[in-house]
């Protein structure tokens, strides 16, 4: 089998060829410019591969309900263009074969429930913590949408006792996403979080954020895996600080050996690295080419 596979990001796209093993064959990234201008480059890309389906994880806010008018349109996104256009349509009209579409983060949930740390799981938690902070929800063997999509990254939070920053959310300024994205930590500090030496407090502080928002999730979803991707989880230096935090803030409530006697299994960097949403663009991809598929 031959997928295509668009992990859409705000800050870039990257497109890729893969088959039913989960093996990313080829791939191209380049920048997330005005959806004209960027389509057509995807469109370039999948001219000539002769794919049989294609799988997109995309920045949101999305339409994902298939009987909306606006089904496959970004939606309320403040990326300049890119508000109310219809990305499946325009991808449909190029190319017709089935699709697969979700949220970037939901992908990459799937990808990870698919071929990657929570493999063989019937449920996880995908946290990107970088540009934005996004969720996905793998529950009960399926993708969580219900209203629209979660959108975990904007949760409320409490604010840590040391923490005078006003937020950077445009929408609801303090939240988990104002507080502990990549650009909440450049506005806080006055640098970015690459430039942050490990010992610096500002990861105290972010690990206080992130581990808020787990440990409410883990109440309210009961994962059995949490896993943590996107830039400013490659400060590796935050995974303990998080888990520490976390059995902390659940002061032994949750009676699960995943969290008593074997935190650092349970929140995890993605298995599968940096194709976390790639590889998740392609189960999608795969997906629908198997509901797609005449009944037997």
């Amino acid at each position: 089998m031959r997928i295509g596979a668009i992990e859409a990001g705000g800050t870039k796209f990257v497109c890729g060829i893969g088959n039913e093993s989960g093996m990313i064959e080829d791939r191209v990234s380049f920048p997330t410019e005005r959806p004209e201008t960027t389509l057509a480059k995807v469109v370039a890309y999948f001219q000539d591969k002769r794919v049989e389906a294609i799988g997109i994880g995309s920045f949101g806010p999305l339409d994902i309900d298939p009987s909306s008018p606006t089904y496959g349109f970004v939606t309320t996104t403040p990326k300049p263009g890119w508000a109310n256009y219809d990305f499946l349509g325009e991808m449909k009209r190029n190319f017709d074969v089935p699709y697969g579409w979700d949220t970037d983060v939901n992908a990459a949930a799937y990808g990870e429930a698919t071929w990657g740390a929570a493999k063989g799981l019937d449920s996880c938690l995908y946290y990107t913590i970088g540009t934005g902070i996004g969720v996905g929800v793998y529950a009960e063997g399926k993708l969580v949408h219900g209203l629209v999509h979660p959108e975990g990254g904007h949760v409320l939070t409490r604010r840590h006792p040391d923490d005078a920053f006003e937020g950077a959310c445009p929408y609801h300024g303090d939240c988990l996403e104002g507080m502990a994205a990549g650009p909440a930590l450049e506005k806080r500090w006055g640098v970015k979080g690459t430039e942050l030496g490990v010992d610096h407090p500002a990861w105290t502080i972010e690990a206080h954020y992130l581990a808020h928002a787990i440990a409410s999730a883990i109440l309210l979803l009961s994962p059995k895996k949490i896993i943590l991707g996107g830039g400013v989880m490659k400060q590796e230096q935050l995974f303990p600080l998080v888990r520490a935090e976390v059995r902390k803030l659940l002061n032994g409530y949750v009676r699960a050996e995943s969290i008593l006697g074997s935190i650092d299994e349970y929140i995890v960097p993605p298995g599968l690295g940096d194709n976390a949403g790639l590889g998740g663009a392609l189960a999608l991809g795969l997906e629908a080419l198997r509901k797609a598929a005449p009944s037997a």
